[in-house]
């Protein structure tokens, strides 16, 4: 126990990081013996415990049998994958799909470069990153929800 390095309360400086919110990694506790022999397997076993007991309440269960001779009339991708498959489902030009598809990566890469001359970290506080984020969380969901739905519905979602 003599190796560990105890916080100095009345120190000054120390009060006023710990008044600013700053954390115990602050004044110098160490990662061992705390954060890995106490807090990690913690969480580890919280997250097996989670993955149990979703295994247990809602078990996966086998669907049909293949039957490689009859074709679904809807056949959908994993959830992740609706958005662009909504893309190449309602854009006539599969080309011109593909294209579309692609500028997402190119413009997902674009966003670090106009922000780069943003030295706040506070996201409010980074109005470009902001917007893009938001405009493409509600496009995302909007052409995830669209690609469940059938094809004369999936661009008004049922709505008109």
């Amino acid at each position: 126990m003599s190796n560990l390095k105890k916080p100095d309360l009345a120190d000054p400086a120390l009060r006023a990081k710990l008044a600013k919110g700053m954390g115990h990694n602050y004044y110098g506790e160490r990662a061992w013996p705390n954060d890995l022999l106490y807090m990690f397997p913690v969480v580890i076993l919280g997250t097996f415990a989670c993955l149990v007991g979703l295994a247990v309440m809602d078990p996966a269960m086998l669907g049909d049998k293949a039957d490689p001779f009859a074709t679904p009339l809807e056949i959908l991708p994993e959830w992740y994958l609706y958005p662009v498959f909504q893309i190449l489902r309602v854009v006539p030009n599969k080309l011109l799909g593909i294209a579309l598809q692609t500028m997402i990566p190119l413009g997902l890469m674009l966003v670090p470069f106009i922000e780069s001359f943003n030295k706040f970290q506070n996201p409010f506080r980074r109005p470009v990153a902001m917007t893009v984020f938001l405009a493409g969380t509600v496009i995302t969901l909007y052409l995830g929800i669209g690609a469940a739905l059938p094809i004369d519905k999936s661009l008004t979602l049922g709505l008109f």
